[in-house]
C-alpha cells in the first residue's frame, strides 16, 4: 500500500511505486471516479498499453496462438448470427 499526504494547497505527490505501476509521467492527466461503495479510483487518462500488461493473465494457462484466438472469436461471433 502506498500512502501520500495532501498539502495545504490540495496537492498530492504520488509515491514512486504508484507512478511506476500506472506509468504516470509528468504531464499525465488522471481521472478520479467514485465507485458505488464510495471508494475513489484514480487512473491515467488514455493509459498507455504498457499499463494493461498482464490484465488478462490466468495463472497456469498456456499462451494462445493467433490462430486459436481467431477460431474462438469466430465461434463466438457465429453464436450472434440470426438465421
Amino acid at each position: 500500500m502506498a500512502i501520500a499526504r495532501v498539502s495545504s494547497r490540495g496537492r498530492v505527490t504520488l509515491p514512486l511505486e504508484v507512478r511506476r505501476r500506472l506509468a504516470i509521467e509528468p504531464g499525465t492527466r488522471v481521472n478520479f471516479a467514485f465507485t458505488s461503495d464510495g471508494r475513489c479510483v484514480m487512473e491515467p487518462v488514455g493509459a498507455p498499453l504498457k499499463s494493461l500488461e498482464g490484465v488478462f493473465h490466468q495463472a497456469g494457462a498456456k499462451p494462445r496462438s493467433l490462430q486459436d484466438m481467431d477460431i474462438a472469436i469466430g465461434a463466438e461471433a457465429a453464436k450472434n448470427v440470426i438465421p
